[in-house]
């Protein structure tokens, strides 16, 4: 999750692709698109458990940005090409707060699992409060990074990004999450997806040529 260092500003897609290769070589040949619209990043985490699942997060530079990238054509243009018969749900959002559990190791990274949720919680600043109080709970059950977002339309509904130890630790931390983790709670349910469990796969700085 160190490639999301940029972003504050966020829009994240949880959705199937036809072909996950084909759909990031069309988005690479689309940087000045990308540009235009306030994007800076594009990070993709492919599933471990789900062919063809993915999870695109794009950074963006202001709020302003993320309406406009709604309401852009290439958007669509972008399902379309990614083989996507209803648009999915978009969540677009600011951070709350970036919890790194250990110090940043980038030779460390192999094997680290991604778990993003979105999903509603009662309150975002008593859910940050339960976060903190849960610090030492969370190392032990192999989380390592929760990042919160919380969305710019619905104080209530946020997506959180948790980085875990390795595959096992993920499915122990789905199946018995820690009281605290409030964010688990209602995933799945309306227009929620279930969890996303996946690893890196590709970024892309907006702004490189080539």
């Amino acid at each position: 999750m160190g490639e999301y260092n940029l972003h504050s500003l966020i829009l994240a897609c949880d959705f199937r692709v036809a072909d996950v290769e084909r759909m990031w070589k069309w988005l690479k040949k689309r940087r000045d698109n990308l540009d235009s619209i306030g994007a800076h990043h594009v990070v993709l985490y492919e599933s471990i458990w789900e062919p063809n699942r993915v999870l695109v997060t794009i950074g963006i530079r202001n709020a302003r940005s993320i309406r406009e990238v709604l309401r852009s054509s290439a958007l669509f243009e972008w399902f379309d090409i990614s083989g996507v018969d209803d648009i999915p749900p978009i969540f677009g959002g600011e951070v709350v707060e970036k919890i790194d559990l250990y110090a940043p190791s980038p030779a460390d990274q192999v094997g680290r699992v991604v778990v993003g949720v979105m999903s509603s919680v009662e309150d975002v600043s008593a859910l940050m409060v339960k976060v903190h109080d849960g610090i030492e709970r969370f190392r032990r059950n192999g989380v390592r990074k929760i990042w919160v977002y919380r969305a710019l339309d619905d104080g209530q509904e946020v997506m959180i990004l948790q980085e875990v130890e390795d595959e096992a630790a993920a499915r122990h931390w789905i199946d018995h999450p820690d009281a605290a983790a409030e964010w688990m709670s209602n995933v799945g349910l309306g227009a929620y997806p279930t969890q996303f469990v996946g690893r890196f796969a590709h970024l892309m700085a907006v702004a490189e040529q080539g």
